[in-house]
């Protein structure tokens, strides 16, 4: 309890530049928090999602019914499932053009998904690049307000007639907690940055992977 009150007391007995550093750097955090809350939630469901609808794009059924289905549920039109949308509504529209080629066809499709896929990349990647500069600035945010403090102090003790360690100590206390902040800041928005961006790339590779997969389906369909 002591050493909580102590903190509490060097935060508020520090320099108004310092004070405000640890305001800026507790509001980055909790934008950090936040943020890998939601990112968290974002890619979770894009996950699901995925394995729900490859689990049941693959059973076998005709592509024309699971479209209608999935065009009716307006719950869950992202990832995948826009991206087989889009593809497939293509597919059927260029089809029923009299002087469409399969070439034309199979071009067209593949535009379409890869469009909508590159939507869903940027839909998952949104606030990453903020969480990337929260964790890199952070502690060169936190770096300053400790320099400052540090400053201060010691031009305080250039005053003193008889300088003692006990009158500079609870100064360089008070920067100190910047640097603090700034790493309690930082370290979390580095760790989810790059888990998400880690996760962001597998999903990547799962969406490219079907687009290719499924213009086979559909090159087959079209030769047969």
């Amino acid at each position: 309890m002591n050493a909580e009150l102590s903190l509490i007391a060097l935060v508020l007995n520090a320099s108004l530049v310092v004070q405000a550093v640890l305001v800026l750097l507790i509001a980055a955090s909790i934008i950090s928090w936040t943020l890998i809350l939601d990112r968290a939630r974002v890619l979770g469901r894009a996950r699901r999602l995925a394995e729900r609808f490859e689990a049941r794009f693959w059973s076998g059924d005709d592509l024309s019914v699971l479209y209608k289905e999935l065009s009716q549920d307006k719950r869950g039109q992202q990832g995948l499932i826009a991206i087989f949308r889009a593809g497939f509504k293509d597919f059927v529209r260029l089809r029923k053009a009299e002087d469409a080629d399969l070439l034309t066809i199979l071009g067209g499709t593949e535009r379409a998904m890869r469009a909508a896929l590159s939507r869903e990349i940027d839909r998952l990647e949104a606030h990453l690049p903020l969480l990337a500069t929260i964790g890199s600035v952070s502690p060169y945010v936190g770096l300053f307000g400790t320099v400052w403090g540090i400053m201060q102090s010691f031009h305080a003790l250039g005053r003193m007639e008889q300088a003692t360690l006990a009158a500079v100590a609870p100064g360089i206390a008070e920067a100190l907690v910047a640097t603090a902040i700034g790493l309690f800041a930082a370290i979390p928005a580095v760790v989810a940055y790059n888990r998400y961006a880690d996760q962001v790339e597998r999903l990547y590779n799962r969406y490219e992977t079907f687009v290719e997969e499924f213009m086979n389906l559909l090159q087959r369909q079209g030769r047969g």
